[in-house]
């Protein structure tokens, strides 16, 4: 049943819709407000999700957001994917979160290594330690969208599960799939500001060295 009252989402919960596969039951880990839930069930992308948190109160809200789609919305309290059974849901949103924790929450649930489910993942934090893990463990990074939100650029990564581990670049891990996207050069800046600071804590050495590589190499990308 879908509906026109739907709640306006940012960049970043607007992009991480867009990948959510129609058709498909999505669950929503770490759903805090619900806003990203109201807006799969009530447009009917989704015929059921799953609102999910790990904390009581987020997840009431989620349920004040998603009263009025009845049972299309259904609510796990609980910590990450041990929430869900293999198989219930096939696109999982994992937003609003460090990537360490998504990579905690990720390797903790095995079953999710399988080309069957499309993940829909938005780090607030260290998006090219996400991205080397998951080239590392098997997982193709699909695609993604560059956002920006109070002054910082993140990033949605969708990703799916081949089997094929490889060790990426390091400018793999800091670029993604985002050259070519409107704001690329500024996220760059950022990317390297991080890398820079990174830097700083390195003895001289092979490391460094590489460091200093990468550096270089993203400061031909801000500036070319």
């Amino acid at each position: 049943m879908a509906t026109s009252n739907l709640p306006r989402l940012d960049a970043r919960l607007g992009a991480a819709f867009a990948y959510v596969r129609a058709g498909h039951t999505a669950a929503d880990i770490g759903c805090d407000h619900g806003k990203l839930s109201a807006a799969l069930a009530g447009s009917g992308r989704c015929p059921l999700v799953l609102a999910c948190d790990l904390r009581p109160d987020p997840l009431q809200k989620a349920r004040l957001a998603c009263a009025q789609y009845g049972d299309a919305v259904q609510f796990r309290l609980g910590s990450g994917l041990s929430v869900l059974q293999p198989g219930e849901a096939d696109d999982i949103i994992i937003a609003g979160m460090g990537a360490e924790t998504i990579i905690e929450i990720l390797a903790a649930a095995p079953w999710v290594f399988d080309a069957r489910y499309n993940l829909v993942l938005v780090p607030a934090t260290k998006h090219s330690v996400l991205r080397r893990w998951l080239v590392q463990n098997g997982f193709a990074l699909r695609d993604e969208t560059l956002c920006e939100a109070a002054g910082r650029w993140y990033t949605v990564i969708n990703a799916r599960y081949t089997g094929e581990k490889r060790e990426p670049t390091g400018l793999e891990c800091l670029c993604g799939k985002i050259p070519g996207q409107p704001g690329d050069r500024a996220y760059f800046a950022q990317q390297n500001a991080k890398l820079k600071k990174y830097r700083l804590g390195l003895a001289p050495g092979a490391e460094s060295d590489a460091v200093d590589a990468l550096i270089q190499q993203m400061e031909e990308r801000i500036c070319p």
